[in-house]
Parts: C-alpha cells; sequence; structure tokens
C-alpha cells in the first residue's frame, strides 16, 4: 500500500466506492440523464470539443469566489463577499449541469462516489444560500458562519471529485487523441 493511500482521508474516499445501497439512486438519476444527453449535447457538456472533461474546469468559478468571500468578510467588506457568494451560487449551475454529463459515463464504483459527490455539492449550496439569507438581514457572523461551513462542504466534495479524476481515472483518456510526438510519420 502506498502512502498516498494509507491515509485515514485516502481509505474513507476509497471506501465510499464500496457503498452499494449507492447504486439504486445513481442509476435513478444515470438513466434518465443518458436518455436526454444522448443527442450530442452530452458530449458537448462534457468537454468533447476541448479535449478534456469540461466539469473540472468549471468548478474552478465557484470554489474561487467561495474561497474569496470570507476573506471580503473579514476585510469588512460584506457587500463584496455577499456578491461572491452569488457569483459563486450561479456558476455552481454550469458545473453541476457538466458534472451530470460525466456522470452518465460513470462505471457503479464512480458512480458511488459521485453521488455522494454531488449530495456533498447540494449541502454546500444549500449552506450558501443560506448565507446568502442571512446576509440580506445584516446578520454578518451567522452569514460569515454559513459560508465557512458550506466551504468546508465543498472541499469535502472537492476531495471526493479528486477521487473520482486522480485515482478512479473518471473521464481520463476518454478524449485522448494521439499525440504527434507518437505519429512516427512526423519529424520532429
Amino acid at each position: 500500500m502506498t502512502a498516498s493511500h494509507s491515509s485515514p482521508i485516502s481509505r474513507a474516499l476509497a471506501a465510499v466506492e464500496g457503498v452499494s445501497a449507492l447504486d439504486a439512486p445513481a442509476e435513478a438519476v444515470a438513466g434518465p440523464l443518458r436518455a436526454l444527453l444522448d443527442n450530442g449535447i452530452g458530449d458537448v457538456l462534457r468537454g468533447s470539443w476541448l479535449g478534456h472533461p469540461l466539469h473540472p474546469v468549471a468548478v474552478t468559478v465557484p470554489i474561487g469566489v467561495w474561497t474569496a468571500a470570507p476573506v471580503f468578510d473579514l476585510l469588512r467588506q460584506p457587500l463584496a463577499a455577499q456578491r461572491l457568494v452569488l457569483i459563486g451560487l450561479g456558476a455552481a449551475m454550469p458545473a453541476a449541469v457538466t458534472g451530470l454529463a460525466e456522470f452518465t459515463t460513470l462505471d457503479t464504483p464512480q458512480r458511488r462516489v459521485a453521488v455522494v459527490h454531488a449530495s456533498s455539492n447540494s449541502v454546500a449550496m444549500t449552506l450558501l444560500v443560506g448565507s446568502m439569507l442571512v446576509r440580506r438581514k445584516g446578520r454578518r457572523l451567522a452569514a460569515m458562519g454559513l459560508t465557512l461551513a458550506g466551504l468546508s462542504v465543498t472541499g469535502v466534495s472537492g476531495a471526493l471529485g479528486g477521487h473520482l479524476s486522480y485515482v478512479q481515472g473518471a473521464g481520463v483518456q476518454r478524449e485522448a487523441r494521439p499525440s504527434v510526438a507518437d505519429d512516427p510519420h512526423l519529424d520532429m
């Protein structure tokens, strides 16, 4: 066993792969999604035009702005923090859509992790929406707490997403094309 698989966090992430109770909900989502996206739009949402999955690119905006929001809270700029949370919520929608498109290509252990990943994202977004609601009432400390809680859950979700990509290889090599270096007919 390598060092990367010996940590309690790595073991917990890997354990999700074996939770067969997630299979029924995963298939309940995957089946209709496959039918909905089987018209070419799924390839676009998965990033075939980009040459690699689009979902990892799409998640950078919500994660980035949600990470910046508490900094603006600490700088006593609650309006800027509120706007960042709102931008993140808006940017989370395309990230979720691209993630759902990816979901249709996953094998069973990957889908199990993806269900927990998506569920974690739903919890995070609920906390961040709650942050927006209390921000509008001027409850700055409660808003900061909810933002930090949402960001923490986003971190857990990100760990699950990283496990999907880097350990389980979700989406890896799906869009791969032969490199120029591999073509014996081209002089380098």
